[in-house]
């Protein structure tokens, strides 16, 4: 690994960090302010029907990216942008002085998309959306959400490989569908000077950033390298990294899950609503995330959620035994029997 990739993972590991951090300190402010989507967070089915979001929305994008309806899916993206911006800014000030900053987002996306534009308004959007379905989705639900995601995105990147297809169509429309990790202090997004680009994550959670509702923000979440303009590009001359924001969402979903519904004691950390579970199922999301930029360096095209799905799941019951939380209580099954 060259030491400009040792920064940019750095950086993602960074933004991971604030989308979780950011996401445990919105979950009380929404539970209080009875931000909940759904009537019984336990229900199972409410994962099933979120699964079908993200399909549907997938097919839509792909069939929009194919009739040339890419300046549909750029606008879809920026409103939710700005509405899921104005949940997290109403956590702080007041409803109707929430839509001056959530405006001024899907401004900056439409007028300047540059990286950092893009990347602040994906911090913003992932942790609105993980807190959000966090709240909405109980220990079970929140489980079988992670374990069909990482399913479906292993089956769709390395068999029908519509994700692929699909992280190709939103690279060229500058949303934060996607967060961009720039090597060099000279790069810009605006100007295309990166010469050989990697993206990683891109595509099904797209279907839920849009709906992001996940949709919110889920998006893809394929690594897919790009071939380089000059053969003699080396893997150290690349200029950026692309990754999914649906990578970052949808693992810190059961983060949010496990802050809300685990039994396990909270930790009393100041400002955020945290327990045991909650905190090794972030160890585990970026233990899985090294795991994944490690492979997406080497510039081979990888599934993200199966590895950073995984992490959160093993983590969330590891710190689960160790808090003391049975196993079917950790499952959320034990009102099953």
């Amino acid at each position: 690994m060259f030491p400009r990739e040792y920064r940019g993972v750095a950086f993602v590991v960074g933004l991971f960090l604030v989308v979780q951090v950011g996401t445990l300190a919105l979950v009380p402010e929404f539970a209080e302010s009875g931000y909940q989507a759904v009537e019984n967070p336990e229900n199972p089915a409410n994962s099933v029907l979120y699964v079908v979001a993200i399909v549907a929305m997938t097919g839509l994008m792909l069939a929009a990216f194919r009739y040339d309806f890419d300046w549909a899916i750029r606008l879809l993206i920026v409103g939710t942008s700005a509405w899921l911006s104005w949940y997290v800014f109403s956590a702080l000030v007041s409803p109707l002085a929430a839509a001056v900053p959530a405006v001024a987002v899907a401004v900056g996306l439409l007028v300047h998309p540059e990286w950092y534009v893009i990347d602040t308004a994906g911090v913003l959007m992932g942790a609105g959306a993980a807190g959000l379905f966090g709240i909405s989705f109980g220990l079970l639900p929140a489980l079988i959400l992670l374990a069909v995601l990482a399913v479906y995105d292993a089956v769709s990147v390395y068999g029908t490989e519509h994700m692929l297809s699909l992280a190709e169509g939103v690279m060229d429309l500058n949303i934060p569908v996607v967060l961009v990790i720039p090597l060099s202090l000279s790069y810009s997004l605006l100007d295309g000077e990166s010469a050989s680009e990697e993206a990683s994550g891109v595509g099904e959670e797209a279907a839920s950033d849009a709906e992001r509702g996940e949709t919110a923000g889920p998006d893809a979440d394929a690594a897919e390298p790009v071939e380089p303009t000059d053969p003699a590009d080396a893997p150290g001359d690349r200029d950026a990294f692309f990754i999914g924001l649906g990578d970052a969402v949808i693992p810190t979903v059961l983060i949010a899950s496990a802050a809300t519904f685990s039994p396990a004691a909270d930790l009393a950390v100041p400002l955020l609503g945290v327990n045991l579970p909650a905190l090794l199922a972030m160890v585990g999301t970026l233990a899985g995330l090294l795991v994944l930029m490690r492979w997406v360096i080497q510039g081979r095209p990888h599934a993200g959620l199966p590895l950073l799905n995984g992490g959160a799941i093993g983590g969330y019951l590891i710190g689960s035994l160790v808090a003391g939380v049975p196993l079917i209580e950790a499952l959320g099954v034990a009102g099953f029997f």
